[in-house]
């Protein structure tokens, strides 16, 4: 048997709070999470949606770039208002966000507010890349308490769906059973890095025809 290691003993779990069933990150305010869920949608609505590290915020400034005809946002404060992330902020952000704009949220189709005239873009990324991202993301940020943890422990979270958001595959599944909906569109991490410029054209396109670059 190996000798053990000195130094600190590694934190098997990050921070979580269980709220309804479901895992979030232990800083989020339980009331604003719920209120997301009950969040309504309106018709002009656009959620940009991922499992964690699989391309969100790339995703949302392609998205924003697009809406604000290129112009690049003037600070972090006007990034995180203008795209909300409904699970840390609550409905009200949503109910506020200034036209157009983008909504951020990590959950399963189930869970997000649904309107069929509503717009859904989903990014997928390969679960291993996804997984490793998840795993550096988690051990930096000390509001997870897990500076200490190692991969294979998060790793074993990762495939039974225990971190927070729930499950990757389950997540990524429920909305790739969506894709043909006419107000979803499923991209992958990998599309939107090897052909970037073709599928921001195609975004751009499912955005709506103000947006559509002519040929």
């Amino acid at each position: 048997m190996p000798p053990e290691k000195e130094g600190k003993c590694p934190s098997k779990m990050p921070w979580y709070q269980e709220i309804d069933g479901w895992r979030i990150p232990g800083l989020f305010c339980p009331e604003a999470f719920r209120s997301a869920l009950s969040y309504k949608p309106r018709p002009d609505d656009l959620f940009v949606v991922t499992f964690p590290k699989c391309g969100t915020t790339w995703l949302q400034n392609i998205v924003a770039c697009i809406l604000r005809d290129g112009r690049p946002f003037e600070s972090a404060l006007q990034f995180f208002t203008e795209t909300p992330f409904l699970e840390m902020t609550g409905a009200k952000a949503g109910e506020d966000l200034k036209r157009p704009g983008a909504i951020k949220m990590h959950l399963p189709f189930y869970k997000t507010p649904w309107s069929p005239k509503a717009k859904y873009i989903y990014i997928a990324r390969n679960p291993k890349d996804c997984c490793v991202s998840f795993y550096h993301f988690t051990e930096s940020m000390p509001a997870y308490r897990f500076e200490d943890g190692e991969f294979d422990d998060f790793f074993e979270l990762f495939i039974n769906g225990e971190t927070d958001f729930g499950e990757y595959f389950d997540t990524t599944l429920s909305w790739w059973e969506r894709r043909d909906e006419p107000n979803v569109f499923f991209i992958t991490y990998e599309q939107l890095k090897k052909d970037t410029k073709s599928y921001i054209l195609k975004i751009a396109e499912f955005l709506g025809t103000k947006y559509k670059v002519s040929s």
